[in-house]
């Protein structure tokens, strides 16, 4: 009897499980995707990639099952609820629960649930489920995307704008931030190795630079001035409570401390911002400013 090693990968889509698909895909491993809607460009990208597409919806509890029949594994990445009022947090505990639910009556063993640094109260609650309830739970929890630099920003911080980086950090204290890359390359040394994995919580970061040290670097490597500007308590005040509670909270000492030394032992090739930088972060990044200007 052929033992299956499909991956079910979620939110591949998306920028995080898109590089945690490409990544499986490279080294030649068969890779399930759950999709919402499969007539999309990044769905058909990942089609002509060599993944398989499965529709499926995380609202649709019942739509789950077919996905997960003959998989080995999964990547966790239920999507974040939003509301009118807000974060909707028990709507995005119902979806990732129904997804480990739906994993463990298709006997699969082994979920690498991937949420972030902060750890909101829905994906801590999300956590504890996975724990309770799959036998090989792994949970990784990444920083900052250093590919945050790329996007438009999201209510007035983070991207490039006008010559700027704007955000919540103090300008002199570390931020540490993390390639995309290395988040699939962790799940992919969790996928290979699931006993020496299994139980553990590793928070994920490659670099830890401050602001002002990252713009700096962004600069020399793209050839085009960028300066950090951190947000005033009045601005932060006026994007929300959220934002603003955040701020707050980092400006008491309250921030990621992802342990980069040990995760280099893990995983010796770890990505500092210059490499990204080097590697594709600084064209990125010179392209999207040109066609923003």
């Amino acid at each position: 009897m052929t033992v299956s090693t499909t991956v079910l990968v979620t939110g591949a889509t998306g920028r995080q499980g898109g590089a945690v698909a490409r990544r499986l895909l490279a080294e030649g491993r068969p890779v399930r995707v759950l999709v919402r809607d499969e007539t999309t460009a990044s769905a058909a990208a990942l089609a002509m990639a060599g993944a398989e597409l499965v529709p499926g919806d995380f609202d649709d509890p019942a739509s789950l099952s077919p996905a997960l029949k003959d998989v080995a594994a999964v990547f966790a990445m239920p999507p974040t609820a939003i509301s009118p009022s807000g974060p909707d947090t028990e709507r995005e505990v119902r979806r990732g629960r129904a997804l480990i639910d739906a994993a463990a009556a298709a006997g699969v063993e082994q979920v690498v649930f991937s949420t972030v640094a902060s750890g909101s109260a829905a994906k801590v609650r999300i956590e504890r489920h996975l724990f309770d309830t799959i036998a090989l739970p792994t949970v990784l929890r990444p920083v900052r995307f250093m590919t945050n630099y790329i996007s438009a920003g999201v209510l007035g911080v983070d991207g490039i704008s006008g010559g700027a980086h704007r955000h919540l950090f103090p300008p002199d204290k570390p931020m540490q931030v993390v390639a995309l890359e290395d988040i699939a390359d962790f799940t992919a040394l969790a996928l290979a190795a699931p006993e020496r994995f299994a139980g553990r919580t590793l928070e994920l970061a490659g670099d830890q630079p401050t602001p002002v040290e990252a713009a700096a670097a962004i600069s020399e490597a793209t050839g085009i001035p960028v300066r950090y500007e951190q947000i005033t308590d009045d601005e932060a005040e006026a994007l929300g409570p959220v934002i603003a509670q955040t701020k707050k909270r980092w400006q008491a000492g309250h921030r990621w401390h992802a342990d980069i030394e040990t995760l280099r032992v893990i995983h010796p090739r770890l990505r500092t911002l210059t490499d990204w930088l080097n590697d594709s972060g600084a064209a990125a990044i010179r392209a999207h400013l040109l066609t923003t200007r």
